[in-house]
């Protein structure tokens, strides 16, 4: 079954409010996904030069301090690690594929949730009223976010398989509905250079996405290509470094609403999710067309 939410800011009030408005929609999706629960934010943009990786460790006693102060040996510069639950945020003073691969290398027992210059990705299993207050989510702050309440069907219930899933640098992907072509489509991504790390589908639609866009072709364009060449009934929300795209399959029978206002656009599984939005009771509301990509990114509403 699955829930899913997205909240695009439009304003600064509601960047600043990001986290209080993703926590409340994230939690009308409660019982569309008891599993396990995740989010992908958005927010604070590292210098350049720098990298930003949000690290998820399964030892509760993890020395993040540690781990942060042999980075910094590594690359030239102390880094303080943000530690929100099992996960901690780290910036290191290098590029993005130098830091995930001495990490993947050095820590195999660590999972790199995100990469990139502004994503973070929490997830974790349990309730996602629970997750809500472990994670803190309501102290974030952020342009725009994505949240997953997940109801496993095709793969165990872990973190790793949770949603998000990050396969490119400040993507990301969650996902309600199942691929049936998925284990031939890894096979072939595989060959192309696309690492994965768990079972899950959703990962090989998120390391599809990631390919397409490495060859060259723009989000939307991604998107549309999934049309072709993804075989099954899904329900997409993609973030981007700068956004983000909604897509249904051609059937779209799981469901979706998408609703905008001056302030924010925001979509959901359920209309209850979006309704606990400010200003949300005059927003312009939609159901998106099966098929038709919908993308949202700061340079289009500036």
């Amino acid at each position: 079954m699955c829930g899913i939410v997205g909240l695009f800011a439009k304003s600064p009030e509601v960047e600043e409010r990001l986290g209080i408005h993703l926590a409340a929609m994230l939690a009308q999706m409660n019982d569309r996904g008891p599993d396990s629960a995740g989010v992908a934010v958005y927010r604070d943009p590292v210098p350049d030069g720098s990298s930003k990786l949000t690290l998820f460790s399964a030892n509760p006693r993890e020395d993040w301090r540690g781990l942060a102060l042999e980075l910094g040996n590594v690359f030239g510069a102390a880094v303080e690690p943000r530690v929100r639950a099992s996960h901690a945020v780290l910036v290191v003073e290098t590029d993005v594929e130098q830091a995930e691969a001495w990490v993947r290398s050095k820590r195999s027992d660590l999972r790199v949730m995100s990469a990139g210059s502004v994503i973070e990705i929490y997830k974790e299993t349990g309730l996602p009223r629970d997750f809500v207050g472990e994670f803190s989510l309501t102290d974030l702050h952020g342009t725009h976010a994505l949240g997953h309440t997940r109801m496993a069907t095709e793969s165990r219930v872990t973190t790793e398989g949770s949603h998000p899933f990050s396969t490119g640098f400040d993507l990301c992907l969650v996902h309600n509905g199942s691929l049936s072509n998925h284990n031939r489509l890894r096979a072939n991504l595989r060959r192309e250079g696309i690492e994965f790390q768990t079972e899950n589908d959703t990962e090989v639609a998120a390391g599809y996405l990631a390919w397409r866009m490495r060859e060259g072709a723009s989000l939307e364009e991604a998107l549309e290509s999934c049309l072709d060449d993804l075989d099954g009934f899904y329900t997409f929300a993609v973030g981007t470094k700068d956004g983000f795209a909604v897509l249904r399959d051609p059937i779209a029978c799981k469901p979706a609403v998408l609703a905008e206002t001056d302030e924010w656009v925001a979509m959901g599984s359920e209309w209850r999710a979006i309704s606990v939005l400010p200003g949300s009771a005059d927003a312009r509301m939609w159901e998106p067309q099966p098929g038709v990509v919908y993308v949202w990114e700061k340079e289009l509403v500036a």
